[in-house]
């Protein structure tokens, strides 16, 4: 099963399985990692903006307009930001590295 680094404001990594085929959000509020996700998912909101190790980056799946326009209302956007309920992992992603933003953004 791939896994999933999620490394806290504080710098702590937590390092969880990741079933195939879930959300880097439904993985987070399955382990109680502190990741809003206020609309569930639905790509309505920009509360589960992670900020993604430049390592892992080019092997997501390309962004999507709608996602880039969530992005723009993230707290401290970054060149590898990607909304959490996006990134579904895969075998392809086993060791994705995730930084959690110091705040989240609810308009």
């Amino acid at each position: 099963m791939p896994k999933i680094n999620f490394v806290h404001q504080d710098g702590t990594v937590k390092t969880i399985d990741a079933p195939n085929g879930i959300s880097v959000l439904e993985i987070a509020h399955m382990n109680e990692i502190e990741l809003e996700g206020a609309c569930e998912g639905s790509l309505a909101c920009s509360t589960c903006h992670v900020i993604v190790d430049d390592a892992w980056y080019p092997k997501l799946s390309e962004i999507e307009e709608d996602e880039e326009d969530m992005l723009d209302l993230a707290f401290g956007l970054t060149q590898t930001s990607r909304l959490g309920c996006q990134i579904i992992m895969s075998d392809e992603l086993d060791g994705l590295t995730v930084k959690l933003p110091a705040a989240s953004r609810n308009f």
